[in-house]
Formats: structure tokens, sequence, C-alpha cells
């Protein structure tokens, strides 16, 4: 056959495909009228397997046996979401239990952060809930944690991401252990200044201190032929307070300004940082499950059956409701070797139905599944 011949000859198979293919999805949606009226679950994931071992069988060749494995695979997956689009709109769908606010209730409230006072988990308190908030700190994340859920604190301020050095993994695993909901998030600039007695000048100083990692990050500054001693501290804003308290001139810490204001620090050298933008996303906690009526990202998290396709056919319930996905990390399930719990962020709002609809599709397929905040 001629090329042309070819085309003509798939574009009346392609015609008949669509037929038969609105056919069948008009067929499905009387299934998932009777499956409405008799309250029997979308997904019988025994019957998909047994129609697929039916079809595969009807194949002649081994590339057809495979690729019909695959095309059948997709085309029930397709009639899944629109059954669960048909359930929706009669009102059948999983209960999110959340509650909507008009806005958060920031006055009169206790809040926690991890780490000490001028530290970047600080500033990130002070950005979202004003310099006069009752703020106090504790040594983990996890003592944060416990705060918020047995009632100490009403909110719990902990980074998540960094925008160069990524995703803070213990969090992720602590979203999982404590019933706590992700209610905001904030952004705070990784700005590192030099900070040093009021009385001090650059030619005085002999010593920085710093967490390691900061010293690393103003490595360009700390080594551009300057002979001071670079000393490991436990944090940054520890390392200011040492100086402050020292009350040594040739002394000096690499920190936030924060930092420095509330020791009584003289900034020496601000935003010595290699990469300037370098920026932490923290996550606002509470212990109720509430989001705020114009809130426009949803974190959540699911498990998933250790088997071929089942990562990809879960985000594919993203892509046939619209929704945009913007972030995805995974963390070993524990006790389970080579088994993974995935963490995603979409956009959108709980009361969306193209959101509600993935969710539900989800909710119904995975193993298990958490909405961790919509916020």
């Amino acid at each position: 056959m001629e090329l042309s011949e070819c085309r003509q000859r798939l574009d009346e198979i392609d015609r008949k495909i669509e037929e038969l293919f609105e056919a069948r999805m008009e067929v499905c949606g009387h299934v998932a009228e009777a499956k409405l009226a008799s309250g029997k679950a979308v997904y019988d994931s025994e019957r998909e397997q047994q129609k697929l071992d039916a079809v595969v069988a009807m194949a002649h060749q081994e590339f057809n046996r495979i690729a019909v494995r695959e095309l059948f695979a997709q085309i029930m997956t397709i009639s899944r979401r629109f059954q669960y689009r048909v359930l929706a709109e009669n009102g059948k769908s999983i209960n999110l239990g959340f509650k909507k606010l008009q806005n958060l209730p920031l006055t009169g409230v206790k809040v926690v952060y991890q780490g000490v006072e001028g530290a970047y988990q600080h500033a990130a308190a002070l950005k979202y809930f004003g310099r006069d908030v009752d703020a106090y700190h504790v040594a983990s994340f996890e003592d944060a944690m416990k705060e918020v859920e047995e009632g100490r604190a009403d909110y719990a301020v902990l980074p998540i991401e960094n925008s160069s050095a990524g995703a803070v993994v213990d969090m992720y695993d602590l979203l999982i252990r404590y019933p706590n909901y992700i209610v905001a998030e904030t952004f705070v600039e990784v700005n590192h200044s030099l900070l040093g007695l009021p009385e001090t000048q650059l030619s005085n100083i002999r010593t920085v201190f710093s967490h390691p990692q900061a010293l690393m990050q103003c490595s360009d500054f700390l080594n551009g032929g300057r002979d001071w001693k670079l000393i490991s501290y436990g944090n940054t804003a520890a390392a200011a307070k040492k100086v402050a308290e020292d009350r040594d001139k040739t002394q000096a810490a690499v920190a936030s300004a924060i930092a420095g204001e509330l020791y009584g620090l003289k900034v020496l050298k601000p935003f010595i940082e290699n990469n300037q933008g370098n920026t932490t996303r923290f996550i606002i906690l509470a212990k109720g499950a509430e989001y705020r009526a114009d809130a426009g990202k949803i974190s959540i998290c699911f498990e998933l059956p250790h088997q071929s396709g089942a990562l990809y056919n879960m985000l594919g319930h993203f892509i046939f409701n619209n929704v945009n996905m913007v972030m995805i990390e995974s963390r070993p399930i524990p006790g389970r070797n080579w088994e993974y719990r995935f963490f995603v962020d979409i956009e959108g709002n709980l009361e969306d139905a193209g959101v509600t609809n993935a969710l539900n599709g989800i909710a119904q397929e995975a193993l298990n599944m958490r909405i961790l905040g919509n916020y």
C-alpha cells in the first residue's frame, strides 16, 4: 500500500474506534447509575484484571498482547474517572471533613517554632503573625508538632522546603505521624549578614562563627582573601548570641539581620551569601482541619500498591480533571522495604469540582490517602 492509502485506511479505522469509544462511554454512564443505585464501589480490581486477561488472550502477536493490555488499562481508567464524575454529580463522593473559614484567627494566639530567637524560623513566625505575636521556641520539629497536637500552641511554624537545598524530608515524616493540618505558608529569603559588636570594624575581625551550612553559603565572601578563622556553631542565631555575650570585637557571626537586632549587634556587611534569592518555604500548622475560603493550594499524601504503573495511573486523575500538580516528593514507608509514600501539592480549592473529583478518584484507588491541608 502507498503511504497515502495507509493514512486513508487509518483515518477510517480511527473513526470506527472513536464511534466505539463513545458507545462504550455511554454504557459506562449506565454502569455508574447502576453502582449509584446499588452502592457498589467504582473500582473493582479483580474484575478489571479478568477483563485485561480476556482482551490480551484475543491478540495474535506478542507485541500486540502487551499493547492491548496497556490500551485497555487506559480505557478502563478513563471509564472509572467518568464514573467518579457521575457519582460526584449525584452527591456521592468522599467526605473531605474540612471546615471553611473566611479568615484564620491570628490575634490572641500562641505560636511555636523550632530553634532559637533570631533564627529564620523565628523570622518566619514574625513575618506571618506580626512582631507582637506570642511566640516561643522548642528544640525540635517534633516538639513543635506535639505542642500543637496537645493544645499548648495554636500554630506551629516549620520549614518544609528550600529553593537551593530542596525538601526538609524530616517534616514529611512528621506530617504523617501527627494529625495536624497545613493552614498557611510563608516564604523567608535567607539573607545572611556579617554581624559584630557596635564598636567592631571589619579590620578587627579574626574569627567568624556560624552554622556550617551558612558558612558554606557565604564562602565567597568569607574566603575572599581574608585570613579569618571560620568556626562551626549550632545555628546562626546562637552564633550571634555568642558574639554578643563574649564582647570580643575580634569575633563576628554570620546570621540574619533579625538576630543582630535581637542581640544588639551591628551589621558589618549585609547580603553576603553566594547565591542571592535563596528562599525557605515555611508551613503554618494547626490542629483543626480548616481552610480559608480563598485557599489556592492543596497538599495530600497517599500510598500505592507496589506494581507497575500505579503512580502513573494515580497522577492521571489530575490530568483528567485539569488539576495542576506543582510538587511531588516520596518517602520510604517504615517497615515496608522499597515501598513509598508520595506527597503531592496541587493548585486548587476543596470546593473546586475538578479537585474533588481527582481526590475522590485517588481516595478510591490508593491504599490510603490523606489531605494535609488546603491553604
